[in-house]
């Protein structure tokens, strides 16, 4: 995988104070040009169960709160400083790991498009319209909220929201399909659905 150069020691400095005085353009280039700290950083946990892919992603999570937390005028280079916690943001991530029983992967189908085509988080990922931050964010929260789906949801959304996007590893079923294996109208499925998502997306929000 490549990664960027590091900045400078002087470039580094300009586009910190550039950041801080409110340039979103010189975040990103903070953010690009300290991926390969990244990448070192999820090194040392390249033994662990978690996709290096995976890792390299959460571990960028842990960058961007560290460039938007630091502080300048601390006697502490930024490399020391989003170190800390590109690794906090792992072992976060790797305890919370521990908690799961299930994970959403790159071919999973996570939702559908404005078109019902159904989507996978790799789909969203290779998606160049949105920015670093957000597709990492999206992906993170993908992850948490399918883990704790099922203390989000009553059984009977759990077995839709699962039918309905494929998460059992078939393919994603219509709510047609659905009401017959249910027993239950089509009407009634939409209605539980849009009530499961609506949950999700609360939980999301919070």
């Amino acid at each position: 995988m490549f990664f960027p150069e590091p900045l400078s020691k002087e470039q580094e400095s300009e586009y910190i104070q550039r950041f801080k005085n409110g340039d979103e353009e010189a975040k990103k280039v903070l953010i690009e040009r300290n991926l390969r700290l990244v990448a070192h950083v999820c090194k040392k946990y390249s033994n662990s169960k978690i996709d290096q892919d995976d890792l390299i992603s959460i571990g960028t999570i842990g960058l961007i709160k560290g460039i938007n937390s630091f502080n300048p005028d601390k006697n502490i280079k930024l490399a020391t400083y989003t170190a800390r916690c590109i690794e906090n943001e792992i072992l976060m991530f790797m305890r919370l790991c521990k908690k799961q029983k299930a994970e959403v992967y790159l071919n999973e189908p996570i939702g559908k498009d404005k078109d019902d085509n159904v989507v996978t988080l790799q789909e969203v990922l290779e998606n160049d319209e949105r920015n670093i931050e957000d597709v990492i964010d999206l992906k993170f929260k993908v992850k948490e909220l399918y883990s704790k789906m099922y203390d989000i949801l009553d059984k009977r959304e759990q077995d839709i929201i699962i039918m309905r996007f494929g998460l059992d590893g078939n393919k994603p079923r219509t709510q047609k399909e659905i009401a017959k294996i249910m027993n239950i109208s089509r009407s009634y499925v939409s209605r539980i659905e849009t009530k499961a998502i609506k949950k999700l997306n609360e939980k999301l929000e919070n």
